[in-house]
């Protein structure tokens, strides 16, 4: 059945990409980046740069209606794959992924938007927005977050020593929107500030697998257990010397968040958090255009009790993308430590195909004030084909393999850190 879906995805993605891909030649959208390929030219300056795109015009004979232009602007490069999908959480899935990459102005850095709307045979429904938009001069970062979920997924208790058997269906309607500011302070440094709310609502619980009593419960004992709000203000800063936002091959990234939750504002309860993330990529051999690149990911709760929906999850961050081999929310606590490492590789030298091999790890607390329980590693490997060879978007399918048996499929658009 899986061999079947992958067919079927890789399938629909080569049409798509075809008609989108024609569309970006007839406009005259850019198809080469000299920015984004710098460091790949050191090694390949004769091999010319390929992407899905290209191919399906090579079978079909087509042609641009115009001149292929050499760089990111104004106008959005729009890459988009409507696609069918499997996943441990969702099962079989429809989904409409993509992002748009564009400048400001001509010396600003490259402003990302990137969305994808779901439908899943778990009857999920799943619309997130992310946005990174840089001010002219590149003196402001206005980055935001829109989640919009109708969401039936399991729980499985508290803390990376949880048994899968503790698993516990739950049904919640979810919305989140964060927005924050960032100024530049010195170099590749910013610091600001921002709001974010979480709510939850609609929330309902089934009895466990093992027949005992479902953590949420026992957590949420002295509180409404049907809803929950967490609203709040962030403190916010960030360093980023990456050569792409998108794919990168270079360069470092760091970015805190401290968040506070004040009842005052409509929280459930008052609680504070930090969130800490850090990225870095190697070229390995150098100028090879292959990257070795580590993440690290850690959120913490530093006071109070937060709802546990909004308590650290695995495949909860920002991207839903930490924690490959585990279906999302099988890990859960109020400290979560997670760090991954990924070998990115070409295939073909003219960038078409690549392949990466990744290895994580991930150890959570139970309840606010506990230790840190086991640590549950993920590992598997990966194939990378080229969407749009401008913004070096490619479309990701992972296997990834966790502990007691866990393993599954896993496609995004865009590197997963």
């Amino acid at each position: 059945m899986k061999r079947l879906i992958a067919k079927l995805f890789l399938l629909v993605m080569m049409i798509i990409a075809f008609n989108l891909s024609y569309g970006q030649h007839r406009k005259g959208i850019p198809l080469r980046d000299p920015q984004t390929q710098q460091t790949d030219s050191l090694k390949k300056d004769s091999i010319s740069q390929k992407d899905m795109g290209d191919v399906i015009h090579a079978l079909f004979r087509l042609k641009p209606a115009y001149k292929q232009k050499d760089s990111i602007g104004s106008k959005p490069i729009i890459s988009v794959v409507p696609a069918l999908g499997y996943s441990l959480q969702s099962r079989l899935a429809v989904l409409l992924s993509g992002n748009a990459a564009f400048r400001i102005a001509p010396a600003s850095n490259v402003s990302t938007i990137v969305s994808s709307l779901a439908y899943t045979q778990n009857k999920q429904i799943t619309l997130p927005i992310q946005s990174s938009i840089w001010s002219a001069s590149n003196n402001f970062n206005y980055t935001g977050e829109i989640r919009l979920y109708h969401y039936p997924q399991s729980t499985y208790g508290l803390g990376s020593s949880s048994n899968i058997d503790n698993e516990a269906p739950m049904n919640y309607n979810y919305f989140r929107f964060q927005e924050s500011v960032l100024r530049k302070v010195t170099g590749d440094f910013y610091m600001g500030a921002g709001y974010i709310i979480d709510n939850h609502t609609d929330i309902s619980i089934g009895s466990t697998e093992n027949g005992t009593v479902a953590e949420y419960l026992i957590y949420k004992k002295h509180a409404t257990k049907t809803h929950s709000t967490s609203s709040g203000f962030t403190m916010n800063g960030q360093y980023d010397s990456r050569n792409s936002p998108i794919n990168a091959s270079s360069g470092f990234y760091l970015s805190y968040e401290f968040r506070q939750n004040l009842k005052t504002l409509g929280s459930t309860s008052t609680w504070s958090s930090l969130l800490i993330d850090a990225r870095k990529y190697f070229q390995l051999p150098v100028n090879s255009g292959n990257v070795l690149a580590f993440w690290s990911y850690d959120w913490l709760t530093l006071a109070g009790r937060p709802p546990y929906l909004d308590l650290p999850s695995t495949l909860w961050d920002a991207s839903t993308n930490a924690g490959r081999g585990y279906i999302q929310g099988r890990y859960r606590g109020a400290q979560m430590l997670y760090g991954e490492m990924e070998y990115r590789y070409h295939i073909t030298q003219n960038g078409l195909i690549g392949g990466v091999l990744f290895i994580n790890a991930q150890t959570f607390s139970a309840t606010p004030g506990s230790r840190l329980q086991a640590i549950q590693p993920g590992y598997g490997p990966g194939l990378r084909i080229k969407l749009n060879k401008v913004s070096k978007t490619n479309i990701d399918i992972d296997y990834g393999f966790g502990s007691q048996g866990s393993h599954g499929l896993f496609v995004n658009v865009g590197e997963l850190f």
